[in-house]
């Protein structure tokens, strides 16, 4: 049978941050000080499991990663692949730009103004996207691009001459 793990001895200033964390908002940083708290103070792990309604494994999981990682270990990780990149990168700022700067009609869509879907659609008819992607994933190349969907109308141009005064006016 496998010894018990517990967390090494804390510094004080490891021990002053895990008491910080007590009082944090995030469930995540909460429960790990308090399993390493409970830890240091020589709980074993099926008690602090038992104690704090968790799996006897995310305490072993906290203990570890305090181990490897010490203190930075209360800062949840993001999840998923960490070598993910968007389809839409930087690389397909300046096409993406330019679909937008058109009216969706001179791509032969009955609308004159752009939605998310309608952007999808387009970006993959015109070889921008292998695939057609979510509106989420639009939503985000264009806050990549440096504006919210809602500002991103700002930018678009119209085929209208009057349009610059127009849109310095407040007026469409």
């Amino acid at each position: 049978m496998k010894p018990p793990l517990f967390v090494r001895e804390l510094s004080g200033v490891e021990r002053r941050a895990l008491r910080s964390g007590l009082r944090r908002r995030e469930a995540f940083t909460l429960r790990r000080a308090q399993i390493l708290l409970a830890s240091a103070e020589g709980q074993r792990p099926a008690r602090i499991a038992l104690r704090l309604g968790c799996a006897v494994g995310t305490v072993h999981n906290a203990i570890r990663a305090f181990a490897s990682e010490g203190i930075d270990c209360l800062t949840e990780k993001k999840h998923g692949p960490k070598d993910a990149r968007p389809i839409l990168d930087e690389a397909k700022n300046d096409p993406l730009k330019g679909i937008l700067h058109q009216s969706p009609r001179r791509f032969g869509k009955a609308r004159g103004t752009w939605t998310l879907d309608l952007l999808a659609e387009v970006s993959f008819e015109q070889g921008l996207t292998p695939r057609r992607l979510s509106p989420e994933a639009l939503r985000q190349a264009v806050k990549r691009l440096g504006s919210g969907w809602k500002r991103a109308k700002q930018w678009i141009t119209s085929p209208d001459p009057a349009y610059a005064r127009k849109k310095k006016r407040g007026t469409g």
